[in-house]
């Protein structure tokens, strides 16, 4: 939170806005999210156009607060207390707000650009200048049009340097930001092939960020990646790196692996240096030498520098949502903690609806640049406006200021090892519990201590890449098109309650499940979506009233059945959906039923149709598209039919994932999105970029051995090798869903980059790899499949499709979700 407020007259000032001011409130806050508002007396709302127009959403901001509002047109609704500011484009307001509060400041400004690495650079950079300065910095990666001007919003007068990262998708956004940070100092990260379908070639991209560094004095890069934009660099001086190059400013020529950690030693004004990086991997070590050249440009010395980069932690990019003990729901952000991730950690946990208490464990917060007093109060408030139901706080100074909280039970101790002695007594059950930590209090010790224990073998469901997906998709319709999502067979093998919370934030309009216990179970989960059952079953009617769950009805049986059943229990107007067999052959009235159907409808005052739907049977093949649209004609002559006999209208969709994309034309009023939510879709290749697979499953090595030439492996001594070579035991058989059909080396999966076939039948627990030219210890990571290893390559391997290998993945695999 800025320091300094401004007046709502001033803002109008400010962003060249029209409109009358009611009251002439202070402002201190911006917000673009109508669902995670704090502190709304002192907050301004941005009414963002993109793919959520964030004009729909004002109403839902004044009853959460909010009085102040800049939007391009005034509300179609009286809302007295509120204040309108009317520009053409809110969002370049917005720019032009958090410009104008950089300009009143005259820190010193680092600006970060690159394909790969920026936040990374951007969190070690804090790491190794906070103990000389009070630094504001992006919270996570918010690096984008609108993530780039609230970080900068939280600049104030105790600052005396700022971090800032800028990422950009395509040309001309690169222009907006830089004249919002307006960095003195320049980083360029790694330049790599994310994001290249925004550009016209690698070079376009290149210089579209170097326009970042085009007023700064100096420019931290990598001496190899510029060597053809000398002229486009537009600093007035260089620092470069480079481990190729002697005439960089700083030449690393040895590198070593010693004991877990990086020894590189380099070249620097005609001495050799040293640095000790605490990783091994090479994206983690181009990052660190990144750092390793800026603090050197900056002025430190080597032997200081070297002594920092030592010392550097993890950065811990995404909060990690997890199965607990007792029923309970972990999210882990155990790594870092400051007031700004706080927030954002605080929103994801309000997002979980699957338990009614939400526990916060908080350890104190670290280089704030705040006194103790205002930032616990901040935090305090942060809390109580989030609801937290149990506060457990860690540390001296929360145990100092405990007077500010006022949660409903909140505990606190001095320490992590306290907590630990005192965590049975805490009796955690049923709840959702947000673990939040600056890294020297070790809360991992607490994560593992509330995980639920399982076996190695993980499915890790990236909920951002599900988010992207949904985008993806959403985008492709026109508005007002509606969008129903597929969370059947637990959510295609990927979650239930995680998915559903994740699609429940971001508005789809409805859910559907095969059968009424699935419904069920997200309803005790918290959902409150329209929840659409597919198969519903005569015997758990009661449940699906009880739940307020919506049957299909495919069958004349099954109408009878259902009104026999309200008509038993006096109920009218219940809702249902009618499903029209148009040449799936599956379930649904066909069309020589519809005039039958439609009389029974007539005077029927038992159900109310809410919709009409069918199924494309082969919406991805090109070559039975004249198919396709025979359904598509016995769709709409059904449903017209049907609406014409009801007197009303209602919801049309026979559009399935792979019908959003080659059907537009069929859309109607809503979209069934399936397995294309979870990045599959065989009518998008594989090369498209906007789609991204959300699932990652890997296990271990349980075992190495030596095998001699002919010697067999596995049941029915199915497997050997050509030659004397070495086999890996992995933890995970047909008993977690990777299928028999696997074995005999069909079956492929990556040890240390490398693909390596199976060996021999695959068994319920565990499976054999061919290892043999590798260097493969016991514990070491294999990866089934994951965004390289896609799951696609898979299905080909045995002839089988997607759906199979994603819905087959068994419930004794944990599944870990990851949020950014």
């Amino acid at each position: 939170m800025p320091n300094t407020t401004y007046t709502i007259t001033a803002i109008k000032e400010i962003i060249k806005a029209d409109g009358n001011i009611v009251h002439d409130y202070n402002i201190s806050a911006l917000f673009t999210d109508s669902r995670r508002i704090s502190n709304p007396a002192e907050g301004l709302f941005f009414a963002l156009s993109g793919r959520r127009n964030g004009h729909e959403f004002v109403a839902e901001a004044y009853a959460a607060g909010i009085r102040n509002f800049v939007v391009e047109h005034g509300p179609e609704f009286n809302l007295p207390e509120a204040n309108f500011l009317l520009v053409p484009d809110p969002l370049a307001a917005l720019q032009a707000l958090a410009a104008y509060h950089r300009s009143r400041f005259n820190l010193q400004v680092i600006g970060i650009t690159g394909s790969n690495g920026k936040t990374i650079v951007k969190e070690w950079l804090y790491q190794l200048l906070s103990a000389d300065k009070n630094i504001v910095r992006n919270p996570k990666s918010y690096n984008s049009q609108i993530g780039v001007p609230l970080s900068v919003w939280q600049i104030n007068e105790r600052n005396d340097l700022g971090i800032f990262e800028a990422g950009i998708s395509t040309t001309n956004e690169m222009e907006r930001l830089e004249a919002i940070i307006k960095p003195e100092i320049g980083v360029l990260t790694h330049i790599g092939p994310a994001h290249d379908e925004g550009f016209e070639s690698r070079s376009q991209k290149i210089a579209e960020k170097l326009r970042l560094f085009k007023n700064s004095k100096l420019l931290i890069h990598n001496y190899d990646q510029l060597l053809d934009f000398k002229k486009e660099l537009g600093a007035k001086e260089t620092f470069t790196w480079s481990r190729k190059f002697r005439e960089a400013d700083l030449y690393v020529f040895s590198e070593t692996v010693i004991s877990k950690n990086y020894y590189l030693r380099a070249r620097y004004h005609g001495k050799e240096i040293e640095c000790l990086i605490p990783f091994t991997d090479q994206a983690s070590v181009e990052n660190a030498i990144t750092c390793w050249a800026t603090m050197l440009a900056l002025g430190y010395s080597a032997v200081e520098t070297d002594k920092r980069i030592e010392r550097l932690s993890p950065v811990s990019m995404r909060l990690e949502l997890k199965n607990g003990v007792n029923n309970c729901s972990v999210i882990d952000d155990s790594y870092n903690s400051d007031l700004q991730s706080l927030e954002i950690a605080l929103n994801f946990l309000s997002q979980q609806n699957q338990h009614q208490k939400k526990t916060l464990i908080l350890s104190d917060i670290y280089q704030s640049g705040l006194h103790q007093d205002v930032l616990y109060k901040q935090v305090a408030e942060l809390i109580r406006t989030k609801k937290v139901d149990k506060f457990i706080a860690v540390g001296e100074a929360l145990q100092a200021h405990q007077q500010y909280f006022d949660a409903a039970e909140q505990h606190f101790y001095s320490d992590t090892n306290t907590l630990l002695q005192h965590l049975k007594l805490l009796a955690f059950k049923d709840e959702t519990i947000l673990i939040k930590g600056s890294r020297s209090f070790e809360f991992e010790q607490v994560s593992r201590a509330l995980a639920q224990k399982a076996h190695e073998t993980v499915m890790e469901i990236n909920l951002n890449s599900l988010l992207n997906n949904l985008n993806f998709y959403k985008s492709k319709l026109k508005p007002g098109v509606k969008v129903m999502a597929m969370v059947k067979a637990f959510s295609y093998g990927s979650g239930t309650f995680e998915v559903a919370n994740m699609l429940q934030y971001n508005k789809v309009d409805y859910l559907a499940v095969a059968y009424i216990d699935e419904g069920v179970a997200l309803r005790q989960a918290g959902i409150n979506l329209p929840i659409k059952v597919l198969n519903p079953e005569a015997s758990a009617f009661d449940k699906l009233i009880e739940y307020k769950l919506e049957p299909v009805i495919y069958s004349f049986g099954l109408l009878d059945d259902f009104v026999t059943y309200a008509i038993g229990r006096s109920m009218v107007n219940y809702p249902v959906h009618l499903k029209i067999d148009t040449g799936m052959h599956r379930l649904g009235f066909e069309n020589h039923e519809i005039e039958i159907l439609c009389d029974m409808l007539e005077t029927n005052r038992y159900v109310r149709v809410q919709s009409v739907f069918s199924h494309l049977a082969a919406s991805e093949a090109p070559e039975h598209d004249e198919f396709t649209k025979k359904q598509i004609k016995r769709f709409e002559k059904a449903f017209k039919e049907i609406e014409r006999t009801l007197g009303y209208k209602v919801i049309k969709h026979i559009c399935n994932t792979s019908g959003i994309t080659r059907w537009p034309s069929a859309h109607y009023d809503m979209v069934r999105l399936g397995i294309g939510l979870y990045g599959i879709d065989s009518a998008v290749p594989a090369s498209d970029a906007g789609l991204q697979p959300i699932a990652s499953l890997k296990t271990s090595v349980a075992q190495v051995k030596k095998i001699g030439a002919g010697d067999t492996i596995s049941y029915s001594r199915s497997g050997s090798l050509a030659k004397d070579g070495k086999i890996a035991t992995v933890r995970i058989g047909y008993a977690d869903g990777y299928l028999r059909a696997f074995g005999k080396g069909l079956g492929k999966m990556l040890v240390k980059g490398t693909l390596v076939p199976t060996v021999g039948n695959i068994t319920m627990d565990m499976c054999m790899l061919d290892v043999s030219g590798l260097d493969v210890r016991e514990g070491d990571e294999v990866i089934i499949f994951d965004e390289h290893q896609r799951i696609e390559e898979l299905a080909k391997q045995i002839g089988t499709i997607p759906y199979e290998i994603l819905t087959n993945i068994s419930q004794r695999v944990k599944r870990v979700y990851f949020y950014e």
